[in-house]
Parts: C-alpha cells; sequence; structure tokens
C-alpha cells in the first residue's frame, strides 16, 4: 500500500464540490482522512470567487501514474476543461501533494493553506 496526501479545491459550487470529491476519493483511497475546509482567496486569477480548500490523505494500491489519471477523470467527471481552467474556473482540482516518500507540487507545500491544514492529518508521511 501506498500513502498519499491529496489537495483539494474548488471556487465554483465550492461546499457541493468539495463534499462530491470526498465521496469519490472514499470510493478510491483506503483508510482516507480529511482536514477541515478553509477559505482562501485566489492567488494568480482574474476571477474573484474565493477558493475552498482541503487536505486529505489515504492509502491506495494504484501506481502514482495511475492514481493521477483516476484524479484526472474525478476532475472532468466534475466538469473541469482546459478552456475552464483558462478563464479561472475551477470545479475541482485534485492534486496528489505526497506519494509514500516522493513531494511532488513542491510550491503548493508553501502555500499558506497547506501549510496551516498539514497539521491536522494523522501523519507527515
Amino acid at each position: 500500500m501506498h500513502r498519499v496526501i491529496l489537495s483539494l479545491a474548488a471556487n465554483r459550487f465550492q461546499k457541493s464540490n468539495l463534499a462530491k470529491a470526498r465521496e469519490c476519493l472514499g470510493k478510491l483511497l483506503t483508510d482516507i482522512n480529511f482536514t477541515s475546509e478553509l477559505w482562501t482567496e485566489p492567488l494568480s486569477s482574474s476571477r474573484q470567487e474565493l477558493y475552498l480548500n482541503q487536505l486529505a490523505e489515504g492509502s491506495t494500491e494504484l501506481t502514482l501514474d495511475d492514481l493521477n489519471q483516476r484524479l484526472k477523470v474525478i476532475e472532468s467527471s466534475f466538469g473541469r476543461t482546459s478552456r475552464k481552467r483558462l478563464l479561472g474556473i475551477v470545479p475541482i482540482d485534485l492534486d496528489i501533494l505526497q506519494y509514500d516518500d516522493l513531494r511532488l507540487h513542491e510550491r503548493d507545500w508553501q502555500r499558506p493553506y497547506v501549510t496551516r491544514l498539514i497539521g491536522e492529518l494523522r501523519c507527515e508521511l
């Protein structure tokens, strides 16, 4: 089993989309744990909608590539497209921050919501 930390974010239908994403991730990962939700200002978008952010940790037997692919399928099912991304519309964004000992999205680890929420997880990998 592989231990992972994921980042969840949405700036459209934030509450309901995060709730739906948690359901999807609950089917994908075992022993899953979620942090509280945290509202944040957009960092680099012309849009003004607030983001709702959350972290999750869990276990999976999927390879890193397979897990990433499944997350992209979930994002697509929420209506995430390249065009919406360019417009700053984020129905859901699911990123793998850590896979076993491999840290990904290094810049995200410095973001205030990650540094604040990481302490709510059972363990930092």
